[in-house]
């Protein structure tokens, strides 16, 4: 199955390695439809939202092909708040990706203008 990834869990970046483990595999690099928004939390990973209202706008994110065990491990050791849901990708179709839940972003800095968390990243210099 194809699951969307949009922060820490993309190539080269911390948590990456809990995909490889599971033997997930990169498919390729892709964007959401115009319909979500991004935070970051505590600049350690970012907090996506699908929303009708508001700054929304297209997610930079990775498209990885996993099986359903390893699915459920990568979501097991993600951090608590962050969900899998239906991510519908800028061609139209859905996949499994992950989402915030809303609470975890409540307060948090809104980093959607940068399209995504590596375009946030850059602009911080890290």
């Amino acid at each position: 199955m194809f699951l969307a990834v949009n922060g820490s869990l993309m190539r080269g970046l911390e948590l990456n390695r809990n995909l490889l483990e599971v033997g997930a595999v990169f498919i390729r690099e892709d964007r959401t439809a115009p319909i979500y928004r991004l935070w970051s939390i505590n600049d350690r990973y970012p907090g996506m939202l699908r929303t009708s209202e508001g700054n929304a706008q297209a997610i930079e994110l990775e498209i990885w092909d996993l099986d359903e065990a390893g699915l459920v491990r990568v979501l097991e050791q993600e951090p608590a708040g962050l969900t899998i849901g239906r991510v519908v990708l800028e061609a139209g179709n859905e996949v499994l990706g992950v989402l915030a839940e809303p609470y975890l972003v409540e307060g948090r800095q809104e980093i959607t203008r940068y399209g995504g968390w590596r375009g946030y990243s850059r602009a911080k210099g890290v």
